[in-house]
């Protein structure tokens, strides 16, 4: 039982160190917003659903979005665990980013499509900080068992000191044989 708790410790600390780093990721990310025809620079947290963000080569994407023009290779390594970048384009299914992630080469320009908190970023923030396991009926019987048998362990522990101090020979004090000293 010590060590399922131990185990079930530190899988509960890595779960936070995950949201940590996740929380990390988003925090004081720039971004360079499209404002009638000018970039602007702006912090990820001003960023709203319909604003147009310039990512280039080197910069973190700042929130979710589609790319309307441009193409790009982007690292999504931190959210998919996949080492091999993946090209993002405007139109078609490959259009997508995800904010966190990191744009390898070329220019793209993407429409916000989430306001903040309500990122992709954010809900698996949420769900990894909330995870809460529930034990199995299985396990809440081995439970059961296993205080039980402690139990009646204990008692048959505290109920043979006595009857064994009854029954010890005092003329040989290291043998458990009744004797005729007594």
């Amino acid at each position: 039982m010590l060590f399922a708790n131990f185990a079930e410790a530190v899988a509960e600390g890595r779960g936070k160190a995950q949201a940590a780093a996740l929380r990390k990721m988003r925090t004081d990310v720039s971004a360079r917003v499209l404002t009638d025809g000018k970039e602007v620079s702006t912090l990820a947290c001003n960023l709203r659903k319909g604003d147009m963000m310039v990512v280039e080569a080197g910069e973190q994407i700042a929130a979710d979005g589609e790319v309307v023009e441009g193409i790009a290779s982007v690292d999504e390594s931190a959210i998919t665990g996949e080492s091999a970048p993946v090209i993002r384009e405007s139109g078609g299914d490959r259009s997508a980013v995800t904010g966190g992630t990191k744009v390898l080469s070329d220019r793209i320009v993407v429409r916000v499509s989430s306001n903040p908190g309500e990122t992709f970023l954010d809900r698996m923030i949420a769900l990894v900080e909330g995870a809460s396991r529930k034990k199995t009926p299985n396990e809440l019987a081995l439970h059961i068992l296993l205080v039980g048998l402690t139990l009646v362990f204990l008692l048959a522990c505290v109920t043979l000191v006595p009857w064994l101090s009854m029954r010890m020979c005092t003329c040989r004090p290291r043998l458990w044989l009744p004797c005729s000293c007594a």
